[in-house]
């Protein structure tokens, strides 16, 4: 894999050189070339004649050109320079000289995608971008870019969605487990996008509910109070974000909200040892681990 050999003298040009002719296709994670409508690919109209155009008709063909906000940099220069020269040059820019700068274009839009991509997780596309920069033909260029790019993203996303799949736990991830199969059985660059981008986030949230409503049917509402009151109020505000962030964080800190009260009121046991009084505020001074520790399994130690 050769991340950025081909790359590295295009990407320290990009700003003087022209931005891509597709940039949202290009760039975008979604979409593929929108502007397929208004510019034919290299290989079937460089080189194609406009004997039977009026000068009037090639003068709007580049009018409308460089009125297209899909327009790269290098197109559109290229284009305003023949709109500003002779009836010749205008001729020659619709024959020839629209592709070469459409190449270069479409070589810095490879590039950027080089530039960004993820050297662990990318690897097709990062393969596909420098075959095709090695290639570095009109035609190896927007082939990348109007199929290779979908493709090897999708080969890339594949592996991703297949590592979610195997590192989900069969209990607990239930809903994750159920999305990532259907995807890979779908097996479109489409789905294995769509699960990525948002499937995947709600499937985890699917299974994040469950799991929050686990730890509030299970929370004893006596000594629970901030397990109880943290849980409720993530399954009231029922985002994906909400719900993950309680399993990571607030069900730590809430649960060590009420084991701290679980430790003062053992401190405030006055027949208690001074042994289990030294440890436990030891613990109502520590981390939440800490305090989960002495109520499981310090308290006893102290005094056994």
């Amino acid at each position: 894999m050769r991340p950025t050999r081909t790359a590295l003298t295009l990407v320290t040009t990009v700003a003087l050189a022209p931005a891509l002719l597709l940039a949202g296709p290009a760039l975008a994670a979604e979409s593929s070339p929108s502007s397929a409508t208004t510019v034919a690919t290299a290989s079937d109209t460089a080189g194609s004649s406009t004997g039977d155009m009026s000068d009037d008709d090639v003068r709007v063909a580049i009018a409308r050109i460089l009125a297209d906000p899909t327009t790269g940099k290098a197109v559109y220069a290229a284009a305003q320079k023949a709109l500003d020269g002779t009836i010749e040059d205008q001729r020659y820019f619709l024959e020839t000289g629209r592709w070469i700068a459409q190449a270069e274009d479409d070589r810095v839009a490879i590039a950027r995608i080089l530039a960004s991509a993820d050297r662990m997780t990318d690897k097709a596309v990062i393969r596909e971008a420098n075959e095709a920069l090695d290639a570095n033909t009109p035609e190896a260029l927007r082939a990348f870019l109007e199929t290779g790019y979908r493709l090897a993203r999708a080969e890339d996303d594949r592996v991703r969605v297949a590592r979610i799949l195997a590192s989900a736990d069969r209990k607990t991830d239930k809903a994750v487990i159920r999305e990532a199969n259907e995807t890979l059985d779908a097996n479109t660059p489409e789905a294995l996008r769509a699960f990525l981008e948002t499937g995947y986030r709600l499937a985890r949230a699917e299974d994040d509910r469950v799991r929050v409503a686990r730890i509030l049917a299970s929370a004893d509402r006596t000594t629970d109070k901030a397990v109880i009151r943290e849980a409720n109020e993530t399954l009231d505000a029922n985002t994906p974000e909400a719900l993950r962030a309680f399993l990571e964080t607030g069900y730590r800190l809430a649960r060590a909200e009420d084991d701290r009260v679980r430790v003062a009121r053992i401190l405030a046991d006055p027949t208690i040892s001074d042994a289990l009084r030294a440890a436990a505020q030891d613990a109502i001074d520590g981390t939440p681990e800490e305090l989960r520790y002495f109520i499981e399994v310090g308290q006893y130690e102290v005094d056994g």
